[in-house]
């Protein structure tokens, strides 16, 4: 049984059905890739389609380098359908309980029992916004960047995007070369910046290669690279943080913003103002960090995502204090019980395949070994 239909949860039924095992795959949208079909227009991913293939399907040409939205949903539907994946689309599921030596699976609909289960839900499951003082008497539009299409509704407004991370750098410049009024990025936590693409070449590329470096060693090699093609941001307001890209990666999962030339082009032109952290909403207004205040129209939070899964599987005593599972890619958080899809890195799609087939070998050898147990008990 495997619960989500995304690029992580395809590939590990692709892989499970590789080994001749199969692999009922439930799913709460009515279409494999829900989360990729709510993106925003301009979304690309932010690695090159070379480390984003899953096993055993490469990305048509005609994707280019960087695959978009669109491209994404059309490569995971062409996945399922070649692999000939059993998807039951409409199937949220509520909760997973022990039961007879496997696990219970329900959904408002039916309960499943499965031996082994693997939980692919993504790490983007669940849009969050902070609890901010005075949200409920601001009297602009709030919307999660998960909400955001295009700048369209935008045109004309003053917008302030709340975080600077891939989605709410790309969005802002998205509302600014848009039509928008003007348009802030408020930021709390200094990120680092990577670009997409230098020289031709794609960021994630040497990315991939310096994880295997020691962390310092992988920040000094970053730092170079942004100092030469990015350069220094501080009188725009964004100094680089005191700690690099991979100690802060090893340390906290987290990923460097990730944006092209035109959006660092677009904040030291001005065009996207850097301002300090949202202190406070008023009706009309916002109080930022450093007591200085703006009045936007509308306020898109790019403030990230919860995994959404203590609902399901908060009890079982295999998440972390964040809601994330203690451990995951594969192995076993629990007998029978897998995880995968929470592992940010760069390559983070090609290495959700990984994961799936980590999974998918390690499901088989369990299989055939309770297969072979009963077998001999049975003799």
């Amino acid at each position: 049984m495997i619960v989500g239909a995304g690029p992580a949860g395809l590939a590990g039924a692709a892989q499970l059905r590789r080994l001749g095992v199969s692999a009922l795959v439930l799913e709460r949208a009515n279409q494999v890739g829900a989360s990729w079909r709510s993106r925003y227009d301009r979304l690309r991913l932010n690695t090159c389609r070379w480390t984003s293939a899953l096993p055993d399907s490469r990305y048509p040409r005609k994707a280019g380098l960087f695959p978009t939205r669109d491209d994404m949903v059309a490569y995971l539907e062409r996945y399922a359908v070649s692999h000939e994946l059993d998807i039951c689309p409409g199937s949220r599921v509520e909760a997973i309980e022990r039961e007879d030596g496997g696990w219970s699976v329900r959904t408002a609909a039916e309960t499943y029992w499965a031996s082994q289960v693997i939980v692919a839900t993504g790490h983007q499951h669940t849009p969050q916004i902070p609890t901010w003082p005075g949200r409920d008497d601001y009297q602009g539009r709030l919307l999660h960047a998960a909400d955001y299409r295009n700048a369209d509704e935008f045109r004309g407004v003053d917008v302030l995007v709340v975080g600077p991370g891939c989605s709410g750098m790309e969005i802002a410049y998205d509302l600014a070369r848009g039509g928008a009024g003007r348009v802030w990025i408020s930021v709390r936590t200094r990120p680092n910046i990577m670009l997409r693409q230098s020289g031709g070449l794609p960021g994630d590329l040497p990315a991939c290669a310096s994880l295997r470096l020691p962390p310092r060693v992988a920040d000094r090699m970053a730092g170079l690279v942004r100092r030469l093609t990015i350069g220094d941001l501080s009188r725009w307001g964004l100094t680089p943080p005191d700690e690099g890209i991979f100690s802060r990666h090893h340390r906290e999962g987290k990923a460097p913003a990730i944006v092209d030339k035109e959006v660092i082009g677009a904040i030291r032109s001005g065009r996207l103002e850097i301002v300090r952290a949202l202190q406070s909403l008023e009706p009309t207004g916002v109080l930022l960090a450093d007591g200085s205040r703006v009045e936007p129209g509308a306020i898109i939070a790019a403030t990230g995502y919860g995994s959404g899964l203590e609902t399901v599987v908060g009890h079982l005593g295999v998440l972390d204090e964040r809601g994330y599972p203690r451990v995951h890619g594969g192995a076993a958080a629990a007998p029978g019980l897998r995880f995968i899809g929470y592992r940010h890195r760069p390559g983070q799609i090609g290495e959700m395949g990984r994961e799936a087939q980590r999974a998918a070998n390690e499901i088989k050898r369990e299989l055939d070994s309770a297969t072979a147990g009963s077998t001999a008990a049975a003799s």
